[in-house]
């Protein structure tokens, strides 16, 4: 007899020649249409956002495993993967420096603090994205380009304007670098009919996500609405490349039809009633949480065990236990939220009130004026002028003395370029066109920095100075009564605030004086 045939070895004895290297290659080349692409339509910089994050990527997990004396994992192309991922997600012109943090955050904190690739409980791409729109949210959601802004599709959508779905599928709209919808499918077919990914997921999350947007999306059934919700804000990138990620997505293909249901069903739920800047990024890593928890629930009872002689699950406590606790604190947040939503709004019209009166002194009382109103209304909450960037009208009111007569104009403006967020101001003009004075109902810049932007030094340079319009002085020294020194290493915050002062003066120009 052959002892060869005896010689059995451990399982498992049918091996694959499918290996993590071959799996990352087959989704770079999936993506590899969305990339060309975006940098056909974005040019040079967007090459450069993807070079940065894929390079930040890769040289944070090759340093991690260098100082923590582990194999090397960079050959398996993940961080790459990863990168590219994140590169794609991100506007066409956003600073260097994001891509740079989101690579760095999301191989450092989300896989490798976690034990490497197969062990991360979270997406690492979508994560960073979450991070960079929580850390860096008007940066994150300035899609200009060439010097033009404007608002998403979506965006533009939600007010009742008329889109191109054409031009969103193909990719010609503003949004991310990874925006062409066209490339996007191409890749997750090309990455189905490789072997990389099933149908269970992305169809069911597709699927769950369009029927929620036609039963609460506002349109109903409408088929233009639905395909613009389908081609914008991510989700043919979520459904196919982020969320079918399988380290972080379910086993059994129940599991994964729940779990594509649950990202859809969230994503419409955010989209819809949400007031977040982005839907499916969170829905995934949301859904990432509870995967554990999907996981035991489909599990199929082995062949041969009978009634207790097999113990069919293990209840997966860990997974209850967070959602209770998160129900618990979301229930109790909201509930804080119902009780105090009346005082908060009292406070804030006070404040409003208060910042009236600061910039118009001589004024006893404030009063709307039809006219003035009509023309705010009019403006449909969009941009008021792209020369001043992202600003806004939110409301006009005129002063009237204790005579009777116009002691001037307050105009509520807010400028979004604000380095950490909106910024909101009062500005308080004269009947001849000076402006008296401006004061902040909101801003939250960085202490030390762009909050000096409410000092009296920096306010009192617009007070009672009669301009068509005013310049910003980054260098300091200025001679001219309508040039603006900016604050010292806080220019983004003072010519956000230089933008929004004119912003007013072009609106009182326009419709009042």
């Amino acid at each position: 007899m052959n002892d060869k045939l005896l010689n059995v070895s451990s399982s498992p004895h049918i091996r694959s020649k499918l290996t993590t290297g071959n799996v990352m290659t087959d989704v770079a080349l999936a993506l590899a249409p969305a990339t060309l692409f975006g940098i056909y339509r974005y040019g040079l910089h967007a090459f450069l956002v993807i070079a940065v994050s894929i390079f930040s990527a890769v040289m944070t997990e090759f340093v991690f495993d260098y100082i923590a004396k582990r194999p090397n994992t960079v050959k398996d192309g993940s961080a790459v993967v990863t990168g590219l991922l994140l590169a794609l997600s991100l506007p066409p012109a956003v600073p260097l420096y994001i891509p740079y943090l989101g690579g760095l955050f999301a191989i450092l904190f989300v896989k490798c603090f976690f034990g490497g690739l197969g062990k991360n409980f979270m997406n690492p791409a979508v994560t960073a994205r979450c991070f960079l729109l929580i850390s860096f949210g008007s940066i994150m959601t300035d899609y200009t380009v060439d010097g033009i802004s404007g608002a998403t599709p979506l965006a533009a959508l939600k007010a009742g304007e008329v889109i191109n779905v054409s031009k969103m599928y193909l990719g010609y709209t503003g949004g991310v670098i990874g925006g062409s919808a066209l490339a996007l499918l191409l890749g997750g077919l090309f990455l189905w009919a490789s072997g990389g990914i099933t149908l269970e997921i992305p169809v069911s999350c597709i699927v769950a996500f369009t029927a929620f947007m036609a039963l609460f999306g506002g349109q109903g059934f409408d088929p233009v609405f639905l395909l613009a919700h389908i081609c914008g804000g991510g989700v043919l990138m979520g459904a196919f490349f982020m969320a079918t990620d399988p380290v972080t997505s379910p086993i059994t293909s129940r599991g994964q039809i729940l779990y594509g249901a649950v990202i859809g069903i969230l994503a419409g739920l955010f989209r819809a009633f949400g007031t977040a800047a982005d839907s499916f990024s969170y829905a995934i890593i949301i859904s990432n949480m509870v995967v554990p928890f999907i996981d035991k629930l489909p599990m199929p009872k082995p062949l041969g065990y009978k009634g207790g002689e097999y113990k069919e699950r293990e209840f997966p406590k860990a997974a209850v236990n967070l959602t209770i606790i998160t129900l618990i604190a979301g229930l109790a947040l909201s509930s804080v939220y119902m009780l105090t939503k009346e005082k908060i709004d009292e406070q804030n019209m006070a404040a409003s009130a208060a910042s009236y009166q600061e910039v118009c002194p001589d004024a006893e009382s404030f009063a709307y004026d039809d006219a003035i109103t009509a023309a705010v209304e009019a403006l449909g909450g969009e941009i008021y002028d792209e020369q001043f960037g992202k600003t806004y009208i939110n409301e006009a009111v005129v002063g009237t003395a204790a005579d009777g007569s116009i002691a001037g104009h307050v105009i509520s403006v807010t400028s979004a370029d604000g380095f950490d967020g909106n910024i909101t101001l009062s500005v308080g003009i004269a009947p001849d066109g000076t402006v008296l004075g401006i004061s902040f109902t909101e801003l939250n810049e960085t202490a030390g920095m762009g909050m000096r932007c409410g000092e009296d030094e920096f306010r009192n340079q617009f007070a009672n100075v009669n301009t068509d319009a005013f310049i910003l002085n980054k260098a300091g020294g200025s001679t001219a009564d309508n040039e603006i020194d900016s604050v010292s290493g806080a220019s983004v915050s003072s010519g956000a605030v230089v933008n929004a002062v004119n912003t007013a003066l072009a609106f009182y120009a326009a419709n009042i004086q």
